[in-house]
């Protein structure tokens, strides 16, 4: 017998076991001989649970990406502290100095400081353009640019995502298992990036006032930050989506989209944040604001409420680990809901005083001025801003503006009628805010319209008003201030003007020389603050302090150009920032501050300015009020 046919004989007679034979009669007819795929159970266990997911490195970046966050805050913080004593400690020591003894204040005591404004701090991110708008069109807006300072910090925000993103294990051979790893890691991003999210997107926010940053910065974050809330929860949906297509195939993963709460709602709070997304574009958010926010509110509560039932229904025991931070979210949003209509509540009714009423009163040039007569007394800060509704002009709407002026009326009963108003009294009393809302369109076009066709000078109408908010700057350490405004910009500035020159006559602060700029098309917006300019011109040391210069860029009568005073003068035209900026700069009085409120184009000029002044010897800060959406 050959070697081959010895070898063949080794194994003996082949047939199958009893085992084998059971196994064989049970593989259908026509079976047997085709190809067997690999049992979906192999692929299916990746689409679900934590399986393969990397839960201990999410948890760490999740620490690490809230730890950034809370010690960048700390470092704004430890700033503002730092802030906050110095310009103190410059107000008590300047308040009963001359002008001609402040200037120790005003050189800078850090040789890098200006630099560090020039080129970080007041830069735009690129060149000049900041807050003005880039437009497709006229009526196409993209929006504004970050500053600098603001692309640094979303640069670390954005990159440390990224960079949290792609900490997988990519070179793993079963492409199932990176996919799940994938799916663990942008969904726990994508519900820890909402944590900031919605605290950056409140109004009473104590962030705000405790980091003394702009409500309009947190909501450049805000923005930011959703749009990577979407980023990673669309890839957390396609992650799974691959996963459960290779496992079960289409049908079966379409039939667990309706029918499994746990996938149904995931899949729908993903589908509600990305039209959120889409109507948040700035084009369309620019066109169509009011109908925006409507619907920004109702799909944030979807997306809750969906988020929600995801993490509760999780076949893991107690759901998944994130759900104490949606039910954390969902509280932080009802806080700031319920402090709103607390502070609506609170402001706009007494026992005493009813309800608030507002005063409308068409003016010169398309604009409203109103005056909201609040039934109790408010403290109102220079430099603050409100939100304000009307009764019969989308009631269900809030407006921000600026607060002009404000008007405090003393409780007045027999015990005290004819004695001199004290601080209890007014306490005691009821508050008046006036502001000037320039007709546009939407909104404040019906207002202007509302108070066009009473007929009457004015027409009081039921209104409420929420706030004040902002109102963080204060310039009472600044030895100079110069106030730029831009037509209804004016309602910023000239609620400085009052307390700085009481506070000037009465010796409590360190300003000694206040220039006010303000920019108009034509004379007819001066009534809009006449009634306040001439009480202001009336005031006590009022010639010492204030500068007033009116630019009207498009005078109807040249005659109509003329000056007033040395102290207040007119010119046609348009001014040279750059220049008036460098004046005022050589005429210095201790610290300087440059403020600005009105169209982006100004600001940026203002900016723009300010940073070339900044040579490395004098002080010269630079705040900008706006509302950017």
């Amino acid at each position: 017998m050959s070697f081959m046919r010895r070898r063949i004989a080794a194994f003996g007679p082949l047939t199958p076991t009893p085992i084998l034979a059971l196994r064989d009669s049970e593989v259908p007819t026509g079976i047997k001989d085709q190809d067997v795929p690999p049992p979906a159970s192999t692929i299916a266990p990746f689409a679900t649970s934590l399986n393969s997911v990397d839960q201990p490195g999410n948890l760490l970046f999740k620490d690490i990406l809230w730890w950034t966050l809370g010690i960048m805050a700390l470092i704004i913080l430890c700033i503002r502290l730092l802030e906050i004593g110095w310009t103190k400690l410059r107000r008590v020591s300047a308040m009963s100095a001359s002008a001609d003894r402040q200037g120790y204040w005003k050189t800078s005591q850090w040789s890098w400081m200006p630099t560090l404004k020039k080129h970080l701090i007041y830069a735009p991110l690129w060149k000049k353009r900041h807050n003005r708008e880039i437009k497709l069109s006229s009526a196409v807006s993209v929006g504004t640019l970050p500053s600098r300072l603001h692309s640094f910090v979303l640069g670390i925000y954005l990159i440390s995502n990224l960079a949290y993103m792609l900490n997988e294990d990519w070179f793993q051979e079963n492409r199932y298992s990176l996919a799940a790893e994938i799916r663990g890691r942008s969904g726990m991003l994508s519900l820890v990036n909402m944590v900031p999210l919605i605290i950056m997107a409140g109004r009473n926010n104590p962030l705000i006032g405790l980091l003394k940053v702009s409500f309009d910065t947190y909501n450049l974050l805000h923005r930011w930050m959703g749009r990577m809330v979407v980023i990673e929860a669309v890839i957390h949906t396609i992650a799974w989506a691959y996963v459960e297509v290779a496992a079960e195939g289409y049908d079966s993963m379409n039939f667990k989209l309706i029918h499994d709460s746990f996938l149904a709602s995931g899949f729908v709070g993903t589908i509600a944040l990305v039209i959120l997304l889409c109507l948040s574009l700035s084009p369309i958010r620019h066109a169509f604001y009011e109908t925006f926010l409507s619907f920004h509110i109702i799909l944030a509560l979807i997306v809750f409420a969906m988020t929600w039932v995801h993490c509760a229904t999780a076949q893991i025991p107690g759901g998944l680990p994130q759900l104490t931070w949606i039910v954390a979210i969902f509280m932080i949003w009802v806080a700031d809901r319920l402090a709103r209509m607390f502070r609506l509540a609170y402001t706009n009714w007494s026992k005493r005083g009813g309800l608030t009423e507002a005063a409308l009163e068409p003016l010169s040039g398309e604009a409203t001025r109103v005056t909201m007569h609040l039934p109790r007394f408010v403290d109102v800060q220079p430099g603050t801003h409100a939100y304000v509704r009307f009764m019969g002009i989308n009631p269900w709407e809030t407006h921000p503006f600026s607060i002009a002026w404000v008007k405090h009326s003393p409780a007045l009963d027999k015990a005290t009628l004819g004695e001199k108003e004290d601080e209890a009294q007014l306490k005691r009393g009821t508050t008046s805010v006036s502001f000037i809302i320039g007709a546009h369109t939407g909104f404040t076009r019906k207002l202007y319209n509302k108070a066009l066709s009473a007929g009457n000078p004015s027409i009081r109408i039921r209104a409420a008003m929420e706030g004040p908010y902002a109102g963080h700057h204060s310039l009472d350490s600044y030895g100079h201030a110069v106030l730029f405004a831009g037509s209804t910009g004016i309602t910023h500035q000239i609620s400085y003007l009052k307390p700085l020159i009481e506070g000037f006559d009465e010796g409590t602060i360190a300003t000694r020389r206040v220039t006010l700029v303000w920019i108009i098309r034509d004379t007819e917006s001066l009534e809009w603050v006449r009634p306040w300019m001439d009480e202001i011109l009336r005031l006590p040391g009022r010639r010492e302090i204030l500068q007033i210069r009116l630019f009207v860029t498009r005078p109807k009568n040249t005659k109509e150009i003329h000056s007033a005073s040395s102290s207040i003068q007119m010119f046609p035209g348009r001014p040279n920032i750059l220049t008036l900026i460098r004046k005022e700069v050589e005429e210095q009085v201790g610290a300087m501050c440059v403020t600005v409120c009105g169209p982006g184009g100004l600001a940026d000029d203002v900016r723009h300015a300010v940073r070339e002044v900044q040579n490395g010897s004098s002080v010269v800060d630079f705040v900008e009020e706006s509302f950017t959406w």
